[in-house]
C-alpha cells in the first residue's frame, strides 16, 4: 500500500521514499509513500522526477492500481529497497490545483444559484470544461455565472480537505454533485473537500488553500451538448 502524501499536503513538492516494487519491463516503480497524484476526478496525473544513487529519471505518468501508486519512469529503474527522492513538477501541479479549485467554485455557484448537477468535466493546467444539467442557457446566464464565480474567488474562502467514514459522509446533503454517483461501494472512507461557506464535495484531488490563489476565472466558450446538457469551457489567468 502506498501512503498518499498528496491527500494531506497538496503543497508538498519533494519527498523521500523507499521502493517497494519494480516492473522493469514496464518501467514502473511502486513506492511506500508518494506526493505524485495519479489522476482522477477529471484532474490529470502529476509528472516530475525520481532521484537515486546519483541518477535522475523523469516520471512521465503516475497511475493508481488498487492501493498502490505506479510511477512510470523513463530510463534506469531503481532497485527494490532503495531510497529515492521524488520531485513534483511544481509549476504544472500548482496550475492544476488552481484549476481544480476553480472548478469547485464553479460547481458551488451553479448548484447554489441554479440547482444544476454536473454531468461531466475535464481539465488541463489553467483550462478545462464542465458540463451541467441546464434546461435553459444563454449568453447572459454565462456572463452572470462568470461574474459570480470571480466574486466568490475574491472573497478569499478557505479550502480544506478531510476524510470521513462513509456512513457519516453519506449523511451530508448534496455531497455528490455529479449526475451519476461514481463512488465505488467498496469505499469505506470518503475524502471531502470544502470551500468554506460555498461548496462541499467528495473529492480525491489537490487544491489550493485559499480561493484567492486561483486567479481570474474566465468562461471562454459555451455550447449545448444535448437537450439539457450544457458545456462551459473555462480558463484561469
Amino acid at each position: 500500500m502506498t501512503e498518499m502524501l498528496y491527500h494531506s499536503d497538496s503543497y508538498l513538492k519533494e519527498f523521500e521514499a523507499v521502493v517497494t516494487d519494480v516492473v522493469s519491463e514496464a518501467g514502473t516503480v511502486v513506492l511506500d509513500r508518494t506526493a505524485f497524484f495519479p489522476g482522477g476526478g477529471g484532474q490529470p496525473n502529476d509528472t516530475g522526477r525520481l532521484q537515486f544513487g546519483g541518477v535522475s529519471v523523469a516520471v512521465t505518468k503516475a497511475s493508481r492500481d488498487g492501493d498502490h501508486i505506479l510511477h512510470h519512469v523513463e530510463g534506469q529503474v531503481p532497485e527494490v529497497g532503495s531510497q529515492v527522492t521524488g520531485k513534483i513538477d511544481w509549476e504544472r501541479r500548482y496550475q492544476l490545483m488552481r484549476t481544480h479549485s476553480a472548478m469547485h467554485v464553479l460547481c458551488g455557484v451553479v448548484w447554489r444559484d441554479y440547482s444544476a448537477q454536473v454531468t461531466g468535466g475535464n481539465m488541463d493546467p489553467l483550462k478545462g470544461r464542465m458540463d451541467f444539467e441546464f434546461e435553459n442557457f444563454s449568453a447572459d446566464l454565462v456572463h452572470d455565472i462568470e461574474e459570480k464565480v470571480n466574486n466568490e474567488i475574491q472573497k478569499g474562502r478557505a479550502v480544506h480537505a478531510r476524510v470521513l467514514p462513509r456512513g457519516e459522509a453519506e449523511k451530508i446533503p448534496d455531497l455528490i454533485r455529479t449526475k451519476i454517483n461514481l463512488l465505488p461501494d467498496s469505499l469505506q472512507e470518503i475524502r471531502v473537500v470544502e470551500i468554506d461557506g460555498l461548496d462541499l464535495q467528495a473529492d480525491g484531488g489537490t487544491h489550493v488553500a485559499n480561493t484567492k490563489e486561483i486567479g481570474t476565472f474566465k468562461i471562454v466558450g459555451h455550447k449545448s451538448k444535448g437537450k439539457i446538457n450544457k458545456r462551459l469551457k473555462v480558463e484561469i489567468e
